[in-house]
Parts: structure tokens; C-alpha cells; sequence
């Protein structure tokens, strides 16, 4: 019997065919697209369809969190943001645009 898919708000998948999604052959990208731009609902239908474990493996393999999203994954699956196969990338990008409007607002900034 095939399990039923989950129900997930179709903004999460804005850039491909949403009918088109193969759950299974795809999982490790839909896991991490619903823990990225998910609600908490789309991650409940995330761990119902997937389960825990394949969840904390697909989220610790990631390299595509964001900072923000990296610590809720860790809090959901507990474990360490530094497990997380994203954890450098993301640390280096936590700021988005505010660290380099802190720079272009810098003195230092107009100096050779």
C-alpha cells in the first residue's frame, strides 16, 4: 500500500512543476526545501511522510540552510549546528546583506 503524500503549500516549490515532485527519488532536496521554506505544518508533514531518522540524516548532509533554518533544524532533531554539513557556509553567510551594509557604511570603505 503506498503511503499518502504530504500536503505541502505549494509556494515552497514556486520554481518546478509542484504535481511533477517524486517524494521518493527526490527526498534529500524536498526535505531540505520544506526545512528552508517551510512552515511549522509543511515540517510536521515533512516528519510524518519521512520519519526522524531520515529527516536527521537528509538535514546533517544539507548544504543549503541558512542560518536561521539551521538552528531550527538542530532544535527539532537535536544535535549540534556544527554537525551540519552546512554549518561553515552558513556561518560565513548568517549576516546576508546586513554584514555588507555594515561594511559599505564602514570608514573604511572609501580608503584604498
Amino acid at each position: 500500500m503506498e503511503k499518502p503524500k504530504p500536503i505541502f503549500d505549494k509556494r515552497i516549490f514556486w520554481d518546478v512543476n509542484f504535481e511533477k515532485i517524486d517524494y521518493d527519488l527526490r527526498a534529500n532536496w524536498v526535505i531540505e526545501r520544506v526545512m528552508e521554506k517551510g512552515d511549522v505544518e509543511d515540517i510536521r508533514q515533512l516528519r510524518r511522510y519521512y520519519g526522524d531518522e531520515k529527516v536527521r540524516i537528509a538535514l546533517l548532509i544539507s548544504g543549503n540552510l541558512s542560518w536561521s533554518r539551521i538552528h531550527l533544524a538542530a532544535a527539532i532533531i537535536d544535535e549540534p549546528i556544527e554537525k551540519f554539513g552546512c554549518y561553515e557556509s552558513a556561518k560565513l553567510n548568517k549576516g546576508n546583506g546586513f554584514n555588507r551594509l555594515e561594511f559599505i557604511q564602514s570608514e573604511n570603505f572609501d580608503k584604498p
